[in-house]
């Protein structure tokens, strides 16, 4: 079969490169619609191989004579390209590939990257309507998958598969490695080392009552209670601004809380490699206001114990035995929560709580396992529309019943069983892989 997916960005986005090497490997094709110029993911898709198509769609949505005409030119590149499957993430595609294959006759498989969109009252509103457009919206956690379903949608049309961490890449690390980051860092041997991944995101009045979405200012209030108690303790953040208006956002900061002159702080605002700096550190720290499952998953993946606020997916990726929960926006339950893990790393508790944490990110959010469940997705919706079969309660879901509480990350394969026992037609998969 022919995948189109269609991304906003040529730049962010290469956590879709699993899904694509996925599908390659089965024998499909993929070609994916990106805005003009370069970036990094272009440069990857580029490197592979991946034939590139350059949206004729700016993925502005200003109402104009402008918006009209680039809808209809996205909607002739779709047609032109004839794709078995329609797939898209994040928002802005979303919204442009639904509105330019109405009566395209195309399956559309939505991926949802994170939640943060349906906070705001009126897309929540708007995607009441229009994600019934969508014939499979894949949500990318629990959380999503809930909202989705209070919004009307039925469970067999939202399964639950994150995006994932490649477990292979993210690997705990000996001593050796240990040594040399904080060496690098210049951070003491046994200092204790807490570590925020996330770039910084100016704040919006439409979410949040304009505060930060990622919490760098709720990490920062609690550490300036945290380090008085424990002056030898050091705070790694790692991320620029996600743009001009954040990097602006993250000078603020570092103003407001005197950063500057700060030796128990590091902000650093891009590594090379982002695994020396999990090398250097004991607690992962993510305190966002809304999050998909975020850096904790990186983090678990390298053996470190989280503490995650209780906001979107994060709280998936944590349980009592490996980490620790917080409020959102609540910089004293913050401070609390660093006080037990310092605790627990003077008492030579950590590296147990990061070896389940390990564990979890195998079991449950291992990339490989969950972009083969998202292609047996793919492949089950296009099945569907060509044999025209009957709708059968759980078929989707059983085709893609991934990362259930308590449940094996897989039990279902694109010819193996389905939900009520319901079996899928092993030849008419195979003329979907030629």
């Amino acid at each position: 079969m022919h995948v189109l997916l269609i991304l906003k960005t040529a730049n962010g986005g290469l956590w879709t490169l699993p899904h694509i090497e996925e599908l390659r490997t089965r024998g499909h094709r993929v070609t994916v619609v990106l805005p003009p110029g370069p970036g990094r993911l272009r440069t990857t898709l580029d490197s592979l191989g991946v034939p590139v198509l350059e949206s004729a769609f700016s993925f502005s949505f200003r109402p104009g004579p402008r918006m009209l005409a680039g809808l209809w030119r996205l909607r002739r590149q779709i047609a032109a390209a004839a794709p078995d499957a329609l797939h898209y993430h994040l928002y802005a595609s979303a919204l442009a590939a639904r509105l330019c294959s109405i009566g395209l006759r195309v399956p559309r498989i939505h991926m949802v990257a994170g939640p943060l969109y349906l906070d705001s009252l009126i897309i929540r509103t708007a995607e009441r309507a229009l994600a019934r457009l969508d014939h499979v919206t894949v949500a990318g956690s629990e959380h999503t998958a809930l909202r989705y379903r209070a919004l009307g949608l039925p469970a067999e049309r939202t399964p639950p598969i994150p995006y994932g961490v490649d477990v292979s890449r993210f690997t705990p690390p000996d001593r050796r490695r240990r040594t040399e980051s904080r060496a690098a860092l210049g951070i003491a041997a046994d200092a204790f080392v807490a570590v925020m991944v996330a770039y910084a995101y100016a704040p919006k009045r439409s979410v949040h009552r304009g505060r930060g979405i990622k919490g760098h200012d709720v990490l920062l209030e609690a550490w300036q209670g945290f380090s008085t108690r424990h002056p030898g303790a050091r705070l790694l953040i790692v991320g620029g601004g996600f743009d001009a208006a954040g990097e602006a956002y993250r000078q603020e900061l570092i103003a407001r809380f005197r950063l500057a002159g700060n030796h128990t702080v590091v902000w650093l605002s891009s590594v090379s490699d982002v695994r020396r700096m999990y090398d250097a550190a004991d607690v992962s720290v993510s305190p966002s206001l809304s999050e998909n499952h975020g850096a904790a998953v990186e983090a678990s993946a390298m053996g470190i114990p989280c503490i995650v606020s209780d906001a979107g997916a994060l709280p998936e990726t944590v349980d009592p035995h490996c980490g620790w929960v917080v409020p959102p926006g609540d910089p004293d339950a913050l401070l609390a929560a660093l006080d037990k893990a310092h605790r627990a790393f003077l008492a030579g508790e950590l590296p147990a709580r990061g070896a389940r944490a390990r564990e979890r990110m195998v079991r449950r959010f291992d990339r490989r396992v969950l972009a083969a469940a998202l292609a047996d997705v793919i492949e089950h919706v296009v099945l569907l529309r060509r044999t025209q079969a009957a709708r059968r309660p759980g078929f989707i879901a059983g085709a893609a019943r991934v990362w259930c509480r308590g449940r094996p990350t897989i039990e279902a394969s694109a010819g193996g069983p389905v939900a009520g026992g319901a079996g899928v037609d092993e030849d008419c998969v195979k003329s979907l892989r030629q």
